[in-house]
């Protein structure tokens, strides 16, 4: 193996040199020699020259093996004999240069080993081998593949200075490309500065990777700058068209990427857009030679001349920078040019598709802003073009145009990329299930997530949680969570916000809490907050509210304390204070639980802490006052309120006139009720509901009239409660053909709430399907509107069909009803 070798060198010297040798003659088996024309046999100098180049070979052979083997070593894992390997190879007896080395250190830059890399160098300064530029271009990459910036700064410094040689451009725009992708701006003005001090120059790759390093930098006063530079001294084609507008797109500067892709589509529509692939790169075909100024520099006027185009580079008014393009001096028209399409046979050509990736950054910059308009003029442009869109293309597009309330048009455009055969990417059916879930489009949502295949993001998940929420149905959440786990998509902190509030509340709606579901809201809470620690997150200030207000629910107030208290020790230590909000979450729990002291307590706590009240605080407070029958303190509250600039509510009133009415002062209650009118407060149906309760329990008829009359000169609808209160004090009163007249009023004003044309279109489907329908089945369907959040349609049509069945005639105006116009004629 090894003759084969060092036999080739050989026969190449040999026959290199037969011009001056006399050619070959046989002499017979076995016998061979060269005939010098004197009949005798090669010469003393031929057969020294023939044995030196035969030992050269020899050792080139030998150093290459061993070269070779060292590779295969390090890629085998076996560094000691590698390093063996090495000291072999400078202890033999050969001269070594850096080209010896070049294998070794070009595999250490593409593995990277940058351990091996300096061991190499070590070795090599210790034999005294001068490096070479490609020597040193290696040991830099693979320095700055390993992410050894520092050393890999500290070697492009001093190796100038020790060796004799300096680093060539290349090894300087490795190292600034380095800089890009690890977002080191400090080691790249380090470059720059040496770059500068010995001269070295730029070039288009030290431009692409300083833009680089911009937009990761979020410069883009640095992106203008390199644009400047850049057009002063190259002229433009497509390849940094490409990476400008892709700049621009992320900076969010979308006028002047745009711009850029209208020059771009110039050149496409005058055939300009041709470029050559070179080992897996594109390359522009045009010429790269730098335009000369004419002493026009900076913000002046820099033209090259293309058929008659002119190409001008300017700044905006916000210094954004941007190019005109001007067809013979005058403005170019942009919807001719848009209609043209791109020469036939061009359509995946590398051009066009580099055209096609700059419409695709430009269409997602455009779904970053929500800019709807210019992301379908941009595919109006491509179809006008002949430019067949991408699965990319639509992933950025449907960012763009599609938002929660128009979830259709999304699904509408994924049905147009089935039929074109286009399969969407996760993170389109991601977008889209999104807004689904914003639209309450739950099975949409879920059928959407059920078809991602990956993803590395919580957000279309977390939105379908919230739906959940919203829509009260935490079971349906479960299936979510099962999906993430098989995803293996792990959680984050907006996750388990809304999974405090889904799970944390056990009970329904309308349900107290029992023993039994208070110690299953600890084990979820408690099983939720060891995941959340197990991922490395600590309590947001929503998901501490919404663990306070799930136990709040369930009325564990001791638990609820304990949690508080946790968390006050937690804002102590950092510094902070909890927020009002989540005082308010307490306080509000504490009253429904009656706990007053707790609520006095908890509130003075907060304001010595620093903590501000907010109106919510001060009516929770207010309402405290009512519970505990303080009018002097709940009237101490409101000018505190109002002193710290929070004008009272319908919700104040309500606690003043609960005070009062709870004294029996309906006189004071009713000169508040006044006082909310000319104040243009407009009270809600719990304000009068307050005066109706506590007339009903002093049977006071005049009361419960006038405040019925109130309700509905200012158009308060009734609920439920306002139905029970007058329907029973009439009952009690002994006027049960008026209480049922006026339970029948009170429903259909509850059914008013849209409009009266409405309800009269309505009447015979009402009466067929609920009120008059001999179905046994007719009040479940009734009371499964309750169900679906239809309380007061369900509340009214359960009064209806009681008073139908007391033989009672259903009134569906209230012009037909005595009782509504004599309360009209007496408070109206």
């Amino acid at each position: 193996m090894y003759r084969a070798l060092w036999l080739s060198p050989l026969r190449f010297i040999l026959s290199s040199s037969a011009s001056k040798l006399t050619p070959y003659v046989s002499r017979g088996p076995g016998r061979s020699g060269i005939d010098n024309g004197a009949g005798c046999s090669c010469s003393r100098s031929v057969t020294t020259l023939i044995g030196n180049e035969f030992i050269r070979c020899q050792d080139e052979s030998t150093r290459k093996i061993l070269q070779v083997q060292i590779v295969s070593a390090l890629r085998s894992g076996e560094r000691p004999g590698a390093s063996a390997l090495l000291l072999e190879l400078i202890h033999g007896n050969y001269s070594l240069g850096a080209d010896d080395f070049h294998v070794i250190l070009n595999y250490c830059a593409r593995s990277p080993d940058p351990v091996f890399v300096m061991e190499t160098y070590n070795v090599m300064c210790k034999k005294e081998i001068s490096l070479d530029s490609r020597s040193l271009l290696f040991i830099v990459q693979s320095l700055c593949n390993g992410g050894h910036l520092d050393k890999a700064s500290e070697f492009i410094h001093s190796v100038g200075e020790d060796d004799g040689i300096f680093p060539v451009l290349p090894t300087y725009n490795y190292f600034l490309g380095a800089c890009a992708k690890t977002r080191s701006g400090y080691h790249a003005s380090k470059c720059l500065e040496l770059m500068d001090q010995r001269r070295v120059g730029k070039n288009e790759i030290t431009y692409a990777a300083l833009l680089k390093l911009a937009v990761f930098q979020r410069n883009l006063s640095a992106v203008n700058d390199i644009w400047r530079h850049y057009i002063d001294n190259y002229s433009l084609n497509i390849l940094p068209l490409r990476k400008f507008i892709w700049s621009y797109t992320r900076m969010g500067d979308l006028k002047s990427a745009y711009e850029l892709l209208q020059y771009m589509v110039d050149l496409a529509l005058r055939g300009e857009l041709f470029v050559q692939s070179n080992r897996g790169k594109l390359h522009s075909s045009r010429l790269d030679i730098p335009v000369p100024s004419n002493g026009e520099t900076g913000s002046e006027k820099v033209a090259f001349g293309v058929n008659d185009h002119m190409v001008s580079p300017r700044l905006d008014a916000h210094g954004n920078s941007i190019v005109e393009c001007n067809s013979s001096g005058g403005q170019s028209n942009e919807t001719e040019s848009s209609t043209m399409a791109v020469p036939k046979g061009q359509n995946e050509t590398p051009a066009t598709r580099i055209l096609r990736w700059s419409f695709n950054d430009v269409i997602h910059a455009c779904g970053q802003s929500k800019n709807s308009e210019l992301a379908k003029q941009l595919m109006l442009q491509m179809q006008n073009l002949g430019l067949l869109p991408s699965s990319h293309t639509y992933d950025g597009f449907i960012r763009a145009v599609a938002f929660p309330g128009g979830y259709e048009y999304g699904m509408s455009l994924l049905k147009v990329m089935q039929q074109q055969n286009l399969k969407p990417y996760d993170s389109t059916l991601a977008t889209v299930s999104a807004y689904c879930s914003k639209a309450f489009q739950v099975d949409l949502a879920e059928h959407l997530l059920d078809q991602i295949s990956e993803c590395s993001y919580a957000y279309p998940f977390n939105n379908l949680l919230a739906a959940y929420d919203s829509l009260d149905q935490p079971e349906r959440a479960v299936q979510v969570l099962a999906r993430m786990k098989q995803l293996k998509l792990r959680p984050d902190m907006r996750t388990y916000e809304l999974l405090f509030s889904l799970f944390g509340n056990v009970n329904a709606p309308y349900e107290e809490g029992n023993i039994l579901s208070q110690v299953d809201c600890c084990k979820r809470i408690n099983a939720i907050e060891m995941d959340m620690l197990r991922n490395g997150f600590q309590h947001s200030p929503i998901s501490r509210r919404n663990v306070l207000r799930a136990l709040g629910a369930e009325g564990m107030v001791n638990e609820m304390i304990r949690h508080l208290q946790k968390a006050e020790n937690l804002s102590v230590y950092s510094n902070t204070y909890l927020g009002t909000p989540t005082y308010n979450i307490v306080l509000h729990s504490l009253l429904e639980a009656n706990e007053t002291d707790l609520v006095i307590n908890i509130f003075k706590r907060m304001i010595s802490c620093g903590c501000p009240a907010n109106a919510a605080t001060y009516n929770i407070m207010i309402d405290c006052c009512s519970i505990i029958q303080s009018y002097k303190s709940a009237c101490a509250l409101v000018s505190m309120m109002i002193r710290d600039g929070f004008s009272p509510k319908a919700v104040t009133f309500t606690a003043l006139m609960k005070i009062l009415l709870n004294d029996g002062n309906f006189e004071e209650a009713l000169n508040l009720l006044d006082q909310a009118a000319l104040e243009d407060i407009h009270l809600d149906v719990l304000s009068y509901n307050t005066f109706l309760r506590k007339a009903f329990e002093k049977g006071m008829i005049d009361v419960i009239e006038y405040i019925v009359e109130q309700m509905h000169r200012e158009k308060v609808n009734p609920d439920p409660t306002t139905c029970h209160y007058v329907f029973t004090c009439y009952v009690e009163q002994g006027y049960h053909t008026t209480a049922v007249e006026a339970l029948n009023v009170l429903s259909l004003r509850m059914l008013s709430e849209e409009d009266k044309e409405s309800l009269q279109e309505k009447k015979q489907e009402l009466e067929e399907n609920f009120i008059m329908s001999e179905d046994p089945e007719a009040e479940t369907k009734i009371i499964e509107l309750f169900r679906d959040s239809e309380e007061h349609l369900a509340a009214a049509l359960l009064n209806l069909r009681w008073c139908a069945l007391l033989e009672s005639q259903i009134i569906w105006s209230e012009n037909q009803s005595p009782w509504a116009k004599e309360l009209s004629k007496k408070y109206g």
